[in-house]
């Protein structure tokens, strides 16, 4: 309020200076006395000021207007004017409108839209580096698999937009079912931004898919050193690498490394099943029968798994039955409540020809959770006790029908598969498959013939144990038939 006071007042004591010093030339006799042409004019000194203010004004305004005309000529010859500019914002204004009206069409869904609006953008802001990218993304969802691909492969020219190229082409390469391409473009992608999440995890996918399981972990190690993945995560899934990699030198045959390397990843994820068999064999091979069974019964206290059953029976191959059952009690202790522990002692026992031991051992099973191997053991038992054949058909019939206890199921998409493996083979998911029960379901069971000697009555063959698959029943059926 006091600033507008004294604003004001200031403005009041102007008008009074200038009506002072105009009533001053008003009365002043001098005046102004100007000689043209031989002619002589004789100005007041209030008229002599306005003149001269009419004549800077029409200076100034000559001026303005020659640089205007120079302007208007150099607009002409093609240089940058005010003119010019005006122009220009007024296509720039233009051409963001349409990219964003393109941008908004991409998001609602309006592919051919979308690419109108693209071609718009371009023609008046001429950015490729930015109506290229709606372009692509517009081609693709109208269908136009071919104009994106021209457009991306426009973007690799330039070094801002090489990468959205690239990755826009293993994009289509991908969705083509073209692994073989779309992993050369993601290690291109890879290399210019290692940081990137996707490309990292659709490279390492790629390298899983072709086998190259060490490049999946140089990958991996740079997503744990990159702050992107907990240190417990990185460490089980390097040890699932590290497995398969291994199994890869098993298969070549280099020993050696491949149990170097299986020793190392059960070291990294001692409840990895597959690592733990794997690095038992191993220690096997090398003759460290002590060694074989600490891996062995540390994997068995963690879950126990048929396989790591039979890995700990190859310790000693050609033990008789009872011997087997007193060194089994040690790896039996440790999970004594545990489903799997009351089947692996009833198959001793049945290996024994302890039949009365043998339905102790497997309790209440058949009713509480009748699996086909359940039944199947049940069978056996029975077989081994002199029961009818009618009995035994009739849990063998059962056994056909049962749940198949637990599975490799992923956790992911539900698939169940035979043997273990890093990825699912449906799904394609990393790591994604456990031991558990299945949702639902009951396929017929591979590799169930073990009991087949017991329940038919033939002699038993093959001194050295192994874990009977669930499936028995399906194959001795067969047998019965």
């Amino acid at each position: 309020m006091i600033w507008s006071f004294v604003k004001v007042a200031l403005f009041l004591a102007l008008v009074a200076v200038l009506a002072l010093v105009g009533a001053h030339l008003a009365d002043s006799a001098r005046g102004l006395r100007l000689i043209f042409a031989g002619t002589e004019y004789t100005l007041r000194p209030l008229p002599a000021v306005i003149l001269a203010l009419l004549l800077v004004g029409a200076v100034w305004l000559a001026i303005r207007l020659l640089g205007l005309g120079m302007a208007f000529v150099r607009f002409l010859t093609g240089d940058e004017t005010a003119i010019s500019r005006y122009f220009d914002r007024n296509r720039e204004r233009k051409g963001y409108e349409a990219l964003a009206e393109g941008m908004l069409a991409v998001a609602s869904g309006e592919g051919k839209l979308a690419l109108s609006k693209a071609a718009r953008a371009e023609r008046f802001l001429h950015r490729p580096e930015l109506t290229n990218l709606l372009s692509a993304q517009a081609a693709e969802l109208a269908g136009d698999r071919r104009k994106a691909e021209e457009v991306y492969r426009k973007l690799l020219g330039d070094d801002r937009t090489r990468f959205v190229g690239i990755r826009g082409l293993m994009r289509q390469k991908l969705d083509e079912g073209d692994t073989d391409t779309a992993l050369k473009l993601a290690e291109k992608a890879y290399a210019l931004k290692p940081g990137h999440v996707e490309v990292q995890d659709t490279l390492m996918r790629l390298q899983a898919g072709q086998g190259d399981w060490k490049g999946a972990r140089e990958v991996l190690k740079a997503k744990r050193w990159q702050g992107l993945l907990p240190k417990d995560v990185h460490k089980r899934r390097d040890a699932v690498m590290a497995l398969q990699e291994a199994k890869g030198v098993f298969e070549e045959g280099a020993t050696i490394e491949a149990r170097e390397a299986v020793i190392a990843a059960n070291k990294a994820s001692p409840d990895l099943i597959p690592a733990a068999v794997l690095a038992t064999r191993a220690y096997i091979a090398e003759g460290k029968p002590k060694h074989a069974a600490r891996v062995a019964l540390k994997a068995w206290e963690a879950q126990p798994h048929p396989e790591l059953a039979a890995a700990y029976a190859a310790i000693v191959p050609d033990e008789a039955a009872e011997p087997r059952l007193k060194r089994f009690e040690k790896l039996l202790a440790l999970r004594p409540d545990h489903e799997e522990t009351h089947l692996l002692r009833t198959e001793l026992n049945i290996a024994a020809e302890d039949f009365p031991a043998a339905r102790r051992a497997l309790g209440d099973l058949p009713e509480r959770h009748p699996t086909a191997r359940v039944l199947t053991l049940l069978a056996a038992i029975e077989r081994g006790e002199g029961a009818d054949d009618a009995v035994v058909r009739g849990w063998l019939a059962r056994a056909l029908t049962a749940p198949r206890g637990p599975q490799w199921c992923c956790d992911k998409c539900q698939n169940i598969q035979a043997e273990w493996a890093p990825v699912c083979d449906n799904c394609g998911g990393f790591d994604t498959l456990s031991w558990r029960e299945p949702v639902q379901g009951t396929v017929p069971l591979p590799n169930g013939a073990e009991m087949l000697p017991l329940i038919v009555g033939a002699p038993r063959a093959a001194p050295e144990w192994s874990a009977p698959a669930p499936d028995a029943g399906a194959e001795t059926a067969k047998g019965e038939k």
